[in-house]
């Protein structure tokens, strides 16, 4: 883990596992009202990402699918509602709030891949996680940039430093 001038933290990825390990470690500093928004290209691991803290946090290990098609999941994680969008088809960002978005931000953990798609409607207060492709083909590089009060959110998170898969 390295910080990037004050921009966020970069965590070298050299696996599946380690992503998963990174997921995991968010799920469980995720409070109520919460936004991560899930950046990055087709095949980035953005559903692994999703995938990994939703079983973290509800704890379940049973299928965890993409919402890519039905556009969003809900999972009850006991304390709090964990809302997972994929904006991957929509057009507008005004039809995620038909989605009930809102809503979501609200009250839920909330995960929204391809995020940036939502522009003016993202929450002031989000973690943005940007996936990109490592040095090696199961590799990711995650670049977490704190918006709003995340930004000190994140540093306390890993005062520690680095992540363990």
């Amino acid at each position: 883990m390295f910080t990037d001038k004050g921009r966020g933290l970069i965590f070298e990825l050299s696996n599946e596992a380690f992503t998963e390990a990174l997921a995991g470690r968010l799920a469980r500093m995720a409070e109520p009202g919460d936004v991560f928004t899930l950046i990055g290209d087709l095949g980035a691991g953005k559903t692994v990402f999703a995938r990994a803290f939703i079983r973290a946090r509800c704890e379940e290990k049973e299928e965890v699918p993409s919402p890519t098609f039905t556009l969003l999941q809900t999972y009850d994680s006991g304390d709090v509602t964990i809302y997972h969008f994929d904006l991957y088809r929509i057009n507008h960002a005004e039809e995620a709030l038909e989605l009930g978005i809102e809503e979501a931000f609200a009250d839920g953990i909330t995960l929204i891949e391809w995020g940036e798609r939502l522009g003016p409607l993202l929450p002031a207060n989000r973690l943005d996680v940007n996936l990109l492709p490592g040095k090696t083909n199961e590799a990711r590089c995650a670049r977490l940039a704190g918006q709003g009060y995340w930004r000190a959110r994140l540093g306390e998170g890993f005062s520690e430093g680095a992540i363990h898969a």
